[in-house]
């Protein structure tokens, strides 16, 4: 982990939820599909919750981790409906 000692915070955290998020929305198998998207969850959770004990995001971020939330939300939406209806509907 990269860690700044003049700030505090860590360049590690700022993008491990990206990656996370990424790796849940190119998934194409319905059976992983559930357990990505929980663990970006948890991982988007993580940094909104460090963000407010540090208050070092900017703007942009913030609103990207409120984007990704929101797009968890539609896959795992999506992904309920294709397990109910695996021949796509």
């Amino acid at each position: 982990m990269i860690r700044s000692s003049a700030v505090g915070w860590s360049l590690r955290s700022l993008y491990d939820w990206r990656r996370f998020y990424e790796e849940a929305v190119v998934e194409t198998d319905l059976r992983r599909l559930p357990v990505l998207i929980r663990a970006a969850h948890a991982a988007i959770d993580a940094r909104v919750e460090e963000l407010k004990h540090h208050h070092k995001a900017s703007p942009e971020e913030r609103q990207a981790l409120e984007d990704a939330l929101a797009g968890l939300g539609v896959l795992r939406r999506e992904a309920e409906s294709n397990s109910i209806h695996p021949s796509g509907r």
